[in-house]
C-alpha cells in the first residue's frame, strides 16, 4: 500500500478554506451560518480551521450553499471508474 504525501490534515485544511471562502463571499458571519445550519459558531470556526467536525457538518455546509451535487457527481464518478477496471487476475 503506497501512501502520498498528502495528508488528511492537509485535506480537512483545504476543507475549511473552502468553506470560509464560500461563507465570506456570501457576507457572512460564522455566527449567522451557525444559526442558519442550527450549528454553533465553535463548530463553524473548528470546520473552517481544519480541526476536528463531522462529515455531516461539512454536508450540511455544502448543501446550504449549493454544491453539495458537485461533491455527490465526484463521488458517483469515481465509484463508475473503480467499476470500470478490468481485474488483471
Amino acid at each position: 500500500m503506497s501512501f502520498s504525501s498528502l495528508r488528511v490534515s492537509d485535506v480537512k485544511q483545504a476543507m475549511g478554506k473552502l468553506v470560509k471562502q464560500m461563507r465570506t463571499d456570501r457576507k457572512l458571519t460564522q455566527e449567522e451560518l451557525a444559526k442558519r445550519l442550527n450549528l454553533s459558531r465553535i463548530t463553524i470556526q473548528n470546520l473552517e480551521r481544519g480541526g476536528n467536525f463531522t462529515i455531516e457538518t461539512f454536508l450540511l455546509v455544502l448543501q446550504h450553499f449549493g454544491e453539495m451535487q458537485v461533491l455527490y457527481d465526484f463521488i458517483q464518478a469515481k465509484g463508475e471508474d473503480f467499476s470500470n477496471l478490468k481485474s488483471f487476475y
